[in-house]
C-alpha cells in the first residue's frame, strides 16, 4: 500500500531545507477557500492572500475545511508550479456523516446496526466529498462513549466495542474505496487518538483516568480494525491519559503505534491540540509544545504552526533530530503519492466531475431516506398506537415539527435545500388531516403555545409530539450535567399528554437521555438527527411503510445521575439482582438498570429466538465454537429482527464485564417465518488484557445467549479448553 525506500521521496527529501519539511509537517485552514467561518472563527485571522504567501513560501503542505474546485486548482497549482520542489497540498475536511447530502449522524445510523449501510452512506459521501475538492475526511469517530453527558456522543458508534469496530471499519472501507488512486477515494482519519470517549464526567476535554488493561480492551480495539482495514492516518486525542497527554504521549503514539501495531501511515494533531500542551502544563511553551508533540510521533501540527515556527531551531539545537524530522516528512509523502497526487495533482478538483454534484445528490436521495428510517428505534407502543393510519386526525405539536434544524452536530457543509422536514414528510406521504402547532420553542415557552397545542390534541384522534435537542446540544464543546428534555417543552409534553389523547414521541437527539414524563406516552420513536430525508423517513415509520428495526447503541437512563451507565459493566461484589437494595451497588432514587437498554427495539411485529445450540460444549484452544438459533417472526408484519450474541466470562484472573456483545445479525422474517442464524466463536473472541497489557485468554466456563437485546435471551455455557487440548480429544 505504502511504497517503501521510493527514490523520488527520498530524492525530495535530500532537497529539501528544514522550513520545507516543517511545511509539510503542518496543516492550516483553508482561508482560499472558506467553507463554514462559524465552526472555528479565529481561523479568519490569516486571510486568503496570505495563505497564498504560505503555500509558495513552502511553509504549509495540506489545507483543511476548504471548499470548491476552482480555487482548490489555484492553490494546487501554486504548490505545484510556484515552489522549489512542486510538492502538491492535500486538501482535507471535517466530513462526517455526509457531505452535501446529509445522513443520521453516526449515532442514529449505529442504531441501524446495519454495517452495509455505514459502507453505503460513507461511499456517498466520499463520492460528494471528492467532486468538491477534498482528498481526506477526518472521519470515522471511533471513541467508544459510556457517559451520555459527552457532547461528543453523537459523532461515534455508542457504548460498544464490537459495534463500534464493525461500523468503523465499514465507514474506513466505504470512504476509501477500493484504490487509494481513485478519483473517488477520500482518505479516512480515524479518531480521537485515543481514549478521548472516557472523559471525567462526560465533559468535553477533560482528564481520563483508565488503566491500561481498559484502555486496551475497550478504547483501542476500534482504532486497530480500522488500520487493519486499510486508514492511514489517525488524529491525536486532546485529552490526556493517567496524566500524559495523548498528543505529547510518545508510549501511545510511537512505542504502541508503530512498534507495537507496526503503523506506517502519519498522526495528525487535532485542533491545535499540540499548542494545547502549554495549557495542560505539560509543556512550557510552544517551542516546548512543537518538541513534545513531535518527539511523542504527532507528525502533523494542526493550525497552530508550531512545527514551521519552532522545527527548524529545534533540531539546530538537537532536541528534535533531522533523522525524525525526514521520517516524519517521510510519511506524509509517502501517503501524497499512494492516493495518486504526485501523478495527477488536481485529483479531486476536475470541473467535469463538479458538474455531477446535483446529480450525485440525488441519486443519494433514496439513501438517505433508507439510513433515515433505519436508524429510528421504536422504544414503546402502547395498545399499539402505532403505525398510524393516513386518513386520521393528526395534531403534529413541538418546536422540532416543522423546522429545518435536521442535520445534527458537525456539518460543515450540508445542502439545506435538500432537508425535508417531519411535516412536510407527513404530508408528503398523504396525511390527509394535519395540524401543525410549535407549542414552545426549544428552550423557553411561547405565548399562547401551550393553549394552541392543547386545543389542537383535543380536536385530534392522535398527537405527534417533537420533542428533544436542537443540533447545538450535542457534539463538541456540547455536555450537559442534565440529560434531559428542555423544561419548556417538558411543561408542553405534561399538557398536552393530560388530554387523555394517545401521544407518540418524536424524540429528537443526540446522545440518551432521561425521559421523565415522556415515559408516559402511548408510543416513543427515537428519531436522532436524520439528516437530508428526517421528513420522508418519519413519515415511512409512523406510517408504517417501513417496519422499524432500529436498535439502541446506548442505554437509555431513567435518571440524568446514573451517568456513566452502560451494559458491558464490570462485575461487582455486590450486585443488585433482586430488592432489597440495601448494601448493594444501587442508588437510592433509581434502579441501576437502564430504563431502555443497549440493543432494544421494538418492531411493529413480534420475534421469537429459540435456546442456543451449541457445536460442541467444550471449545478447543485452537478450534471454533458454532453458535446457531432459530428467529421466528411470530407476527403478522415482515420485519428485521438484529440477532446478538452476549458473552460472560464466569471466572477470570481480572474482573470482567457483566456481558460483551461478540457478534450481531441482521435478519428480515416474513411472518411465520424462521431462520437459523449462525455464528463463530474462537479463543480470540474470549481473551482480554490483563494488567500487564498483554493479552490473554484463559480456560473455563463461559456463558453465552442470543437475543434480541442486552436485557433478554435463554442463557447456555461452555468451556473453553487448556493450551494443546481439543474439544472431544
Amino acid at each position: 500500500m505504502l511504497a517503501r525506500d521510493d527514490p523520488h521521496i527520498e530524492e525530495l527529501i535530500k532537497k529539501m531545507t528544514i522550513e520545507e519539511k516543517a511545511g509539510q509537517l503542518t496543516i492550516l485552514a483553508d482561508t482560499i477557500r472558506p467553507s463554514n467561518p462559524d465552526i472555528n472563527p479565529e481561523v479568519n485571522v490569516r486571510q486568503a492572500d496570505e495563505m497564498v504567501e504560505q503555500i509558495r513560501k513552502s511553509r504549509v503542505g495540506s489545507l483543511f475545511n476548504g471548499v470548491g474546485v476552482k480555487e482548490g486548482r489555484e492553490a494546487q497549482r501554486i504548490a505545484v508550479e510556484e515552489t522549489r520542489l512542486g510538492i502538491p497540498l492535500i486538501f482535507g475536511s471535517d466530513v462526517i456523516h455526509g457531505m452535501w447530502t446529509i445522513f443520521p449522524i453516526p449515532l442514529g445510523e449505529a442504531a441501524s446496526w446495519d454495517v452495509d449501510l455505514a459502507f453505503k452512506t460513507a461511499r456517498a459521501t466520499a463520492l460528494e466529498a471528492t467532486a468538491s475538492g477534498i482528498h481526506w475526511t477526518f472521519a470515522p469517530m471511533v471513541d467508544v462513549a459510556r457517559d451520555q453527558r459527552w457532547g461528543r456522543v453523537a459523532e461515534g458508534s455508542g457504548e460498544d466495542v464490537c459495534l463500534g469496530k464493525a461500523l468503523g471499519v465499514a465507514r474506513v472501507k466505504g470512504f476509501q474505496g477500493s484504490d487509494l488512486q481513485a478519483a473517488d477515494c477520500l482518505l479516512a482519519t480515524p479518531k480521537h487518538f485515543a481514549a478521548y470517549g472516557g472523559v471525567s464526567g462526560g465533559m468535553d476535554y477533560n482528564f481520563v483516568e483508565v488503566s491500561e488493561a481498559t484502555l486496551r480492551d475497550v478504547h483501542l480495539p476500534a482504532f486497530k480494525a480500522c488500520l487493519d482495514a486499510g486508514a492511514l492516518t489517525l488524529m491525536s486525542a486532546f485529552n490526556d491519559i493517567a496524566g500524559v497527554p495523548a498528543s505529547g504521549n510518545r508510549w501511545l503514539q510511537t512505542e504502541l503505534l508503530r512498534g507495537e501495531w507496526g503503523f506506517k501511515g502519519f498522526v495528525v494533531s487535532d485542533y491545535t491540540a499540540d499548542e494545547e500542551l502549554i495549557e495542560h502544563g505539560f509543556a512550557a511553551d510552544g517551542r516546548d509544545a512543537a518538541r513534545l508533540a513531535f518527539n511523542a510521533g504527532v507528525d502533523m501540527s494542526m493550525q497552530s504552526g508550531l512545527y514551521v515556527q519552532h522545527l527548524p531551531d529545534l533540531v539546530a539545537k538537537g532536541d528534535v533530530s533531522m533523522e525524525d524530522v525526514d521520517e516524519g516528512v517521510r510519511r506524509i509523502l509517502r501517503i501524497k503519492k499512494a492516493i495518486g497526487l504526485f501523478k495527477n495533482p488536481y485529483k479531486c478538483l476536475d470541473f467535469e466531475v463538479e458538474k455531477t454534484l446535483d446529480k450525485l445528490k440525488a441519486a443519494h436521495k433514496d439513501l438517505a431516506r433508507e439510513a433515515a428510517r433505519k436508524s429510528i428505534v421504536l422504544l414503546k407502543n402502547e395498545g399499539n398506537v402505532l403505525p398510524l393510519k393516513k386518513t386520521q386526525k393528526i395534531a403534529l405539536i413541538g418546536p422540532f415539527s416543522s423546522d429545518s434544524d435536521l442535520e445534527g452536530c458537525w456539518t460543515v457543509y450540508g445542502d439545506k435545500k435538500l432537508s425535508v422536514p417531519v411535516d412536510a414528510g407527513l404530508r408528503a406521504a398523504g396525511a390527509s388531516n394535519l395540524c401543525v402547532v410549535k407549542g414552545c420553542e426549544v428552550e423557553a415557552p411561547l405565548a399562547g403555545g401551550i393553549e394552541e397545542a392543547v386545543k389542537a390534541a383535543e380536536s385530534a384522534e392522535v398527537v405527534l409530539l417533537c420533542v428533544g435537542e436542537a443540533s447545538d446540544f450535542s457534539g463538541e464543546s456540547q455536555s450537559r450535567t442534565q440529560i434531559v428534555v428542555p423544561k419548556a417543552q417538558l411543561e408542553l409534553a405534561e399538557a398536552v399528554m393530560a388530554t387523555k389523547k394517545p401521544v407518540v414521541v418524536l424524540l429528537r437527539t443526540g446522545r440518551a437521555l432521561a425521559l421523565g414524563k415522556l415515559q408516559e406516552a402511548s408510543g416513543m420513536l427515537v428519531t436522532w438527527f436524520l439528516g437530508t430525508q428526517t421528513g420522508p423517513a418519519v413519515a415511512d415509520v409512523v406510517f408504517g411503510d417501513y417496519n422499524p428495526s432500529g436498535k439502541l447503541p446506548v442505554s437509555f437512563p431513567s435518571d440524568s445521575g446514573q451517568q456513566p451507565l452502560f451494559y458491558n459493566t464490570p462485575r461487582t461484589g455486590r450486585p443488585q439482582r433482586d430488592m432489597p437494595r440495601t448494601f448493594k451497588a444501587s442508588w437510592r432514587e433509581v434502579h441501576p438498570r437502564a430504563l431502555y437498554p443497549f440493543g432494544f427495539g421494538l418492531s411493529y411485529t413480534s420475534f421469537a429466538f429459540a435456546r442456543p445450540q451449541l457445536s460442541t460444549a467444550a471449545l478447543g484452544w485452537d478450534e471454533a465454537l458454532e453458535v446457531t438459533v432459530e428467529v421466528t417472526n411470530t407476527g403478522q408484519r415482515a420485519g428485521e429482527e438484529v440477532a446478538q450474541l452476549y458473552i460472560n466470562d464466569c471466572v477470570a484472573s481480572r474482573v470482567r464485564p457483566v456481558q460483551e456483545l461478540k457478534g450481531f445479525e441482521k435478519v428480515c422474517l416474513k411472518p411465520g417465518e424462521a431462520k437459523k442464524v449462525s455464528f463463530k466463536l474462537r479463543r480470540e473472541d474470549l481473551s482480554f488484557h490483563g494488567a500487564d497489557g498483554k493479552l490473554i485468554a484463559e480456560p473455563g466456563d463461559f456463558k453465552l445467549w442470543v437475543s434480541n437485546s442486552s436485557a433478554s435471551g435463554e442463557e447456555v455455557t461452555f468451556r473453553l479448553l487448556a493450551s494443546g487440548k481439543r474439544a472431544g480429544a
